[in-house]
């Protein structure tokens, strides 16, 4: 019987795969090859510190500058997990991996990966909302053209002309492409090792998400006190919907690791006649100091 630690090797690599492949977030996680991860809660980001320019000397030639590069620890403030159980007498050795697999895939798709989604766009617009990058309009199909342009001429004023990607539901988006069908193209957005065909406007590519998402803030159920034992998430009663937001390419460093999948046979499970599996995800959300300007948050007004 082959070694249960080795399944940790085959389901770790696929389950963090799939969430930025399926995630409509999974386009935050290309700034991910900055971070040091060594496993649990904590990650190292970098921070480039250094002299700006002098003049040249003709005779002592350059002035010495310094470079210094801190590595600073954040926490993945999601610590999520869960436990499977699956019956002895519905899988055996020989398809375990495929039929947990399989299970666990079907359960970031439906229930992780949009959880993901939500805190991360929740997050987002409320450090732009924080940063004062922020606008709260009705939007309409008359308004909605001169309001996103508004939006992003504000943004290049501000931090000179960047690559952004534009997230809004897919309504707006619909509403969006009727009124400014000329600024309306195709582009490539990169997710992982996947380059998938978006909407753009103006060059800038658009990313659709479920309005259920697209939220100023969420609860993130416990799983154990009464009324949250089903856990995942719910839209907090404080929350605003969001018209869209609108980020740099750059900005915004997203990570989500599935840490220590353990794996026990139904020989040493203490509990059932049953593989039992336990899931573990970290991930969290954070933007630069020096990237705040580059990300916008644009509003439903409370009615």
């Amino acid at each position: 019987m082959p070694n249960v630690l080795e399944y940790s090797k085959i389901f770790q690599p696929s389950l963090d795969k799939q969430v930025v492949q399926e995630s409509t977030t999974g386009w935050m996680e290309a700034n991910d090859n900055l971070i040091k991860y060594n496993g649990g809660n904590e990650v190292k980001l970098p921070n480039i510190l250094m002299d700006g320019l002098a003049d040249y000397d003709r005779t002592n030639g350059f002035v010495g500058g310094d470079v210094t590069l801190e590595w600073k620890t954040y926490s993945l403030t999601q610590d999520r997990g869960r436990t499977f159980s699956i019956d002895a007498m519905d899988v055996d050795e020989t398809n375990f991996v495929t039929t947990a697999g399989t299970v666990m895939g079907e359960f970031q798709r439906v229930q992780v990966v949009p959880e993901i989604d939500a805190y991360r766009y929740s997050k987002l617009a409320t450090l732009a909302i924080d940063a004062e990058q922020t606008r709260s309009i009705a939007i309409t199909s008359s308004n909605i053209l001169d309001e996103i342009l508004a939006d992003l001429n504000n943004m290049e004023d501000e931090i000179g002309a960047k690559d952004v990607v534009i997230t809004m539901n897919p309504i707006m988006a619909g509403m969006l492409g009727k009124a400014g069908k000329d600024f309306i193209s195709k582009a490539m957005l990169a997710k992982g090792a996947l380059s998938v065909e978006v909407q753009s406007f103006n060059g800038n590519p658009i990313v659709k998400a479920p309005s259920k998402l697209l939220k100023t803030a969420f609860e993130f159920l416990d799983g154990t006190t009464a009324g949250q034992e089903a856990g995942g998430f719910k839209v907090a009663s404080n929350a605003l919907d969001i018209n869209w937001l609108i980020a740099t390419k750059d900005a915004p460093i997203a990570v989500s690791k599935t840490d220590k999948v353990r794996t026990f046979t139904p020989e040493t499970n203490q509990k059932a006649d049953a593989w039992k599996v336990d899931y573990r995800k970290y991930h969290d959300l954070w933007v630069p100091a020096s990237k705040l300007k580059s990300i916008y948050a644009n509003t439903k007004p409370v009615a």
